[in-house]
């Protein structure tokens, strides 16, 4: 019988991978941790059964994924409307991928990524993720999910084709590899001063002209500069901001933070993730229910 400890030791290298795994399966992170915990309860309980030590990556996948699908077939279909994309998904701490996290890892949790994996079936997005993400091949990933190689090789066809059509540039990764350190520096230095001076013009001389601003959960979308900037003016930049740097999605991202008179401080307003591409900002989404502390931000700013 392995003992606990024992079992804590194996799993951990592991734990991070898996997490993110869920993640991109369910698109909320409260599942994921669900999930999480689950498969290692699961996994726990059934060590002893695992003849080849060195079989512990794919076995705890297949328990993982395996659960993934479970919840997803409990659940009512999450619709996805065609303006609101991240309307219901959370945002992703860069930091959970583990220090060791490769550029491989940031880009599979890119915002995009995620939401065009919830628009294939759950077999499709297990698929995907076991093969093209995680590196396990057809053979490995039939066992996981009691198919055939076939089977595997058929779903992974369609899921490649779907994504292939969804696909709307360079990922973030490549497009701040392409830009330089110092361009994307530079640019969420301007962007967060511009907020915090409530300087409207210089907010959307950054935006690209078919530019989307969207606040999950809230069902909005703006599209274009005129109506990003109308909105802007007619509420968020009546108020004073403080904007600090995150790390989320793999993107560029900010915690952002609106004065409260009664506070007498400056308190959470979302979290901003940041798509760019080479001609500006191409898209904005603000979660507005963000945990700022779980991104490694303060509960709030002083004065």
């Amino acid at each position: 019988m392995v003992d606990s400890d024992t079992f804590t030791a194996l799993v951990a290298p592991l734990r991070a991978e898996v997490h993110a795994h869920c993640y991109r399966m369910l698109g909320s992170v409260h599942d994921a941790d669900d999930a999480l915990q689950e498969t290692l309860v699961r996994a726990w309980r059934a060590i002893d059964r695992l003849d080849d030590p060195g079989g512990l990556r794919p076995w705890l996948f297949r328990i993982a994924t395996n659960r993934c699908l479970t919840m997803l077939t409990g659940r009512a279909r999450r619709e996805l409307p065609t303006g609101t994309d991240a309307v219901w998904l959370e945002p992703y701490a860069d930091d959970r991928l583990g220090p060791e996290a490769r550029t491989v890892a940031r880009e599979s949790i890119e915002l995009s990524f995620v939401v065009a994996l919830q628009r294939l079936s759950a077999r499709q997005r297990a698929v995907l993720l076991l093969r093209d993400v995680l590196g396990f091949s057809s053979r490995e990933v039939a066992e996981q999910l009691d198919s055939s190689v076939g089977a595997v090789d058929s779903a992974m066809q369609r899921a490649r084709k779907a994504l292939d059509q969804a696909n709307s540039g360079p990922t973030q990764q490549a497009l701040f590899a392409g830009l330089g350190e110092t361009a994307v520096r530079d640019l969420a230095r301007r962007y967060a001063n511009a907020w915090e001076t409530g300087d409207v013009e210089a907010i959307v001389g950054m935006l690209t002209d078919d530019a989307r601003y969207s606040m999950p959960p809230l069902p909005l979308l703006y599209t274009g500069r005129p109506a990003i900037r109308g909105f802007l003016l007619d509420g968020p930049l009546g108020l004073r901001w403080r904007f600090r740097p995150a790390a989320a999605n793999g993107q560029l991202a900010f915690g952002t933070y609106r004065w409260n008179e009664d506070a007498g401080a400056y308190l959470p307003g979302g979290l901003d993730l940041l798509r760019l591409s080479r001609d500006g900002i191409t898209e904005v989404v603000s979660f507005l229910e963000a945990d700022l502390t779980t991104f490694g931000l303060p509960a709030k700013l002083s004065a």
